[in-house]
Order: C-alpha cells, then sequence, then structure tokens
C-alpha cells in the first residue's frame, strides 16, 4: 500500500501576540509600548494594476533586448559570409527571453490573484510597522482596544495566538498615502 500524498504546506501559522512588561511582542519582535503610535485595522488591497505595468515593462524589455541580438547575431553571421553559425546562440537568447517572460508571467497572476488581506497594524514613533494578517477580520478588530489599553496602562499583560496568513506585503498597498501640495504655509492635504 503506497503511503499517503504530502500534505502541501499551509500559508497560515500561528503567532503569539501579547503583552508584558510594557513591551508588545508580535511574534520574536519586541516593540517598547511607549513607543506605539497608532494601533488599527485595515485592508490591504493588492497592487494589481503596478503588477500588471511591471510584467508589460519586463516583457518589452526582453522582447527589445533579444530582437536586438538577434539582429546583432545575424549582422555578424552576415560579415563572415554565412561561414559562422549563430543558430546555437540564437536559441540560447530566445529560451532566456522565454523564461524572463514566463516567470514574469507567475510573479503578475500570483499579485492578481491575491485576494484583500485584513490587517492589525501598530505603527511607531520611529519607521518601524509591526503588521498581523488574520482571515478572522473580527480578531484583530477586537485586539485594538486591549493594545491601547496596555498603553496607557503599562501594569496591564495579556497574550493571544493569532491564526496569521503568510503574505509577501511587496504585493500590496498599505499606509496612508499622503500627497501634500505647496512648499510654504501649507494648509491642504490631498489624499489619494
Amino acid at each position: 500500500m503506497p503511503p499517503p500524498p504530502v500534505a502541501p504546506p499551509r500559508s497560515v501559522h500561528s503567532i503569539d501576540l501579547r503583552v508584558g512588561k510594557r513591551l508588545l511582542w508580535v511574534g520574536g519582535a519586541a516593540y517598547p509600548l511607549q513607543n506605539i503610535t497608532r494601533v488599527y485595522t485595515f485592508t490591504m488591497q493588492p497592487r494589481r494594476k503596478e503588477a500588471a505595468f511591471r510584467f508589460f515593462r519586463r516583457t518589452a524589455v526582453t522582447l527589445a533586448v533579444a530582437l536586438g541580438l538577434t539582429i546583432t547575431a545575424e549582422l555578424v553571421r552576415m560579415a563572415d559570409r554565412g561561414e559562422s553559425s549563430t543558430t546555437g546562440l540564437l536559441t540560447v537568447i530566445w529560451l532566456v527571453a522565454g523564461a524572463v517572460v514566463v516567470s514574469s508571467a507567475v510573479s503578475m497572476f500570483s499579485v492578481l490573484g491575491a485576494p484583500p488581506q485584513y490587517v492589525l497594524a501598530m505603527e511607531t514613533s520611529g519607521p518601524s510597522i509591526a503588521m498581523v494578517t488574520s482571515a478572522d477580520a473580527r480578531q484583530l478588530d477586537r485586539l485594538v482596544e486591549p493594545i491601547v489599553q496596555a498603553i496607557e496602562n503599562p501594569e496591564a499583560e495579556f497574550q493571544v495566538k493569532v491564526e496569521q496568513l503568510v503574505v509577501n506585503p511587496n504585493n500590496y498597498y498599505f499606509g496612508d498615502n499622503v500627497n501634500m501640495y505647496g512648499g510654504s504655509g501649507n494648509v491642504g492635504v490631498g489624499h489619494s
């Protein structure tokens, strides 16, 4: 009897979110509670438009380079009066170009097929941000208040296990996009 098939790896794993001794722990990363400036939930949207533009740009550059190398190889062959063969070189050039286009397409479709992700974000007074994703949006919404209470009450302690989805943050928009117009005396902000 053959062994049962191996289950595919899950894209979900547990992460501990805990507060204790004036620290917020997100997995193995610690954030001092006094440095946390904002705690909120939001939905991260995939960067679909950028993924499509990146694919078309990579494909255009790849095809232009492959075409340029093909023309150069043919000019060399004609200069040698047909005595040199460039068939092997041209085959390699177009196989590499095809591999680059296929790789770019796989990358694009992974972003196009990615669902929006619900996120609990904790921003610090520096450039750091901690994000926890979960399939259970209500659980993340319920975590905002205890974290904020822990910031206000340094003696507070709690621990919770969150089923975290594994996502590539480079494929998503997150945070606020603020465009400021004018250099001095700024009075208006346009949100995009």
